[in-house]
């Protein structure tokens, strides 16, 4: 396999990593996988949540394509797959547990239009504690936090979910 098709593979696997990852969110961690994510959407006391099993169960597919593409003789694109299935949890680590949740502590403010819609996306995920009701399950393709607010809003008016504010503020929709 030539490299240009090799890297071709790697970026077009961490863009549709996009799509499963939210795909697994929506219907695998907020379905029946619900008993190690709920985790996530609780305080979280130590350094590890039951969640944190979820990278460990995505890894083992990265893992086995890489060692089958360069080591087992099988077809090469398989370890550019699985190269970029790695690259996609690396970002997500970044994004998720470093920059949105600071599992490791930096002084990162968002700045940019982007990287600030993302944060407040995915904080906007976690004002919902249950498995429904939320919004946003994509970690790097979100839409617009107004639309994700009134979205959450139309939601608890209805008496669909139970939204809870951050610590120390109003609760969601308040004046």
């Amino acid at each position: 396999m030539s490299i240009p098709t090799g890297i071709l593979l790697f970026f077009l696997t961490v863009i549709g990593m996009e799509a499963f990852a939210y795909a697994a969110h929506r219907w695998v961690m907020h379905g029946f996988g619900w008993f190690l994510h709920e985790s996530h959407h609780r305080a979280r006391h130590g350094n590890w949540e039951l969640n944190d099993l979820y990278a460990a169960i995505f890894a083992v597919p990265s893992f086995v394509l890489l060692l089958g593409g360069v080591q087992l003789g099988w077809w090469p694109g398989f370890a550019w797959i699985g190269a970029g299935i790695a690259a996609y949890g690396a970002i997500y680590f970044g994004f998720h547990d470093v920059i949105v949740h600071q599992r490791i502590p930096t002084r990162y403010l968002p700045k940019s239009k982007y990287m600030k819609r993302i944060v407040q996306a995915h904080r906007l995920h976690h004002v919902v504690e249950t498995k429904e009701g939320n919004v946003s399950f994509g970690f790097l393709v979100a839409p617009k936090p107004e639309d994700l607010k009134a979205e959450l809003k139309r939601r608890a008016r209805a008496g669909k979910v139970g939204v809870r504010a951050p610590v120390g503020t109003r609760a969601f929709g308040e004046k």
